[in-house]
């Protein structure tokens, strides 16, 4: 899963560094996805290959940036991963791996939007709707990853490092 911008380009942090290791071919069904349906809104997710990477496809999510909480950014974030979530589902995965969507340079809250994250997740996984079998949350930076492992050890989720 990446965490993309709106215009599905590329840029740094988690969304650049697929961009690299994956090649230019997923930024080019990337430009070919922005031609045909404009841009990602905050809160929606699409598809490409994996180029290069050890994995079948990338599923690019818009999170939201962070206004102040005033302009709907803990529904968008959610949004992003159920959107995820069912996209994969639909492509037959049996594992997800999450970064830390719109923690960086859209500012959303660490802790805040850890819970939303995990909170969404254990939602959807609840609802038995999903046959995915593992969903992994992966951590940028060891500010998000203590919050992901207390929060992860707070809940119902079978939690593994």
């Amino acid at each position: 899963m990446n965490a993309a911008n709106s215009e599905l380009r590329g840029g740094g942090g988690v969304d650049g560094a697929i961009q690299h290791a994956g090649g230019p071919s997923i930024l080019e069904e990337c430009r070919r996805i922005r031609q045909s349906q404009g841009i990602c809104v905050p809160g929606d997710a699409v598809v490409t290959g994996a180029g290069r990477l050890p994995a079948k496809f990338v599923i690019h999510a818009v999170g939201p940036i962070w206004s102040g909480g005033e302009s709907d950014e803990d529904a968008l974030l959610a949004q992003c991963y159920r959107r995820s979530l069912s996209l994969a589902e639909k492509l037959g995965a049996q594992s997800i791996s999450f970064p830390n969507i719109s923690t960086g340079v859209y500012r959303f809250p660490k802790a805040r939007a850890a819970g939303i994250a995990i909170r969404t997740v254990q939602e959807v996984v609840q609802s038995g709707s999903l046959t995915i079998e593992k969903v992994w949350f992966v951590c940028f930076d060891q500010e998000n990853y203590e919050l992901y492992q207390r929060l992860l050890k707070a809940s119902t989720f079978d939690c593994h490092e």
